[in-house]
């Protein structure tokens, strides 16, 4: 019986000591902004623009850290035409508005044509694609909820990360943070 009452006395006190750290993890786990923010426009919510894909500039807003994964969001400005491959999201629910320009934007089986003002929403495990069109600088406001790795991703991409990929790498590397190429560009496609 008092080997019993030791036993249990022991995981007690283990318990206890464990609670501070479980405590800790707990709340870094679910670390969140506590205080609204403002980001100016034509600026990066941390003053560091992510610079990629043949010469689109995205600039957070809000970003993954400030609300726990929950929404990532950002603008993105691309002054060449077209746009990114097919891909699907396992996870997220992407949105598009249109800041300025005009761009095709695919979701699903339908080609929609977006213009200043319009917002197209895609969502998870719907193969969709983008591709800025016409003259002239084109600006979106993109978002993902929740917002997986998907800002860890740009970041990584803007650093050069794919460069030295061979196409399964890169298929790999997409696969690990949330997305999977199922198809070209959209000017690419028949439409």
């Amino acid at each position: 019986m008092q080997r019993n009452s030791f036993l249990k006395a022991g995981l007690a006190t283990a318990a206890f000591l464990a609670s501070p750290f479980s405590w800790a993890a707990d709340a870094l786990r679910n670390y969140r902004v506590d205080k609204g923010f403002k980001v100016d426009a034509g600026k990066d919510r941390f003053d560091h623009p992510i610079s990629l894909f043949e010469g689109d500039t995205f600039m957070t807003k809000v970003s993954t850290k400030d609300t726990n994964g929950d929404l990532y969001m950002y603008e993105s400005s691309r002054v060449k035409e077209g746009g990114p491959a097919l891909h699907t999201h396992f996870d997220q629910d992407e949105l598009w508005y249109v800041l300025e320009g005009e761009f095709l934007i695919k979701v699903g089986d339908v080609i929609h044509q977006a213009k200043t003002g319009d917002t197209v929403f895609g969502p998870r495990n719907v193969p969709h694609c983008f591709a800025k069109i016409g003259p002239g600088a084109g600006r979106l406001l993109m978002s993902f909820q929740p917002a997986g790795r998907m800002e860890e991703f740009f970041q990584k991409v803007s650093e050069g990360v794919l460069k030295p990929m061979s196409e399964a790498q890169q298929d790999k590397f997409r696969e690990d943070h949330g997305f999977k190429r199922v198809g070209p560009p959209i000017n690419q496609l028949k439409k």
